[in-house]
């Protein structure tokens, strides 16, 4: 019964990553027309800021799914372990994409401090973790 557990979730997780890669693909021509739209509208190669911002948006989403694919691959296919690592890299760079899109204008002191303490606490993991890798591999 074990087994066919395992090869049910194998199967399932083949499945996500090439729905995973039809999205990033998806993604990528998205962000490649979205940029040569900006460009061609005139003033020609000047970008505005929100243009920009978009821009920036949709580069941090690809990242993101670039990690989150390469984390399912690493994961779950090859080496059947999580790997903290890939996963926390994945957040950092979500809350980045988070702070680079977002108009500070209009969050409310609440908000940013709550983001500021997601940075905090996903820095302070990420730095925990790699201080416990190193002591295991001086052991």
């Amino acid at each position: 019964m074990l087994s066919i557990l395992k090869k049910y979730e194998k199967i399932m997780i083949q499945i996500l990553m090439v729905m995973m890669a039809v999205v990033l693909a998806l993604s990528i021509i998205d962000l490649g027309w979205l940029i040569i739209k900006d460009i061609v509208q005139p003033p020609l190669f000047l970008l505005s800021v929100d243009q920009l911002l978009d821009i920036f948006g949709l580069f941090m989403l690809v990242l993101i799914g670039i990690e989150l694919l390469e984390t399912i691959m690493k994961t779950y296919i090859t080496q059947a372990q999580p790997h903290y690592e890939v996963v926390l890299s994945v957040a950092i760079i979500a809350i980045a994409r988070k702070v680079i899109i977002m108009d500070i204008k209009e969050i409310d002191s609440l908000s940013l401090i709550g983001i500021a303490s997601i940075i905090i606490a996903l820095t302070g993991g990420y730095f925990f973790m790699k201080k416990s890798q190193s002591r295991n591999k001086q052991k």
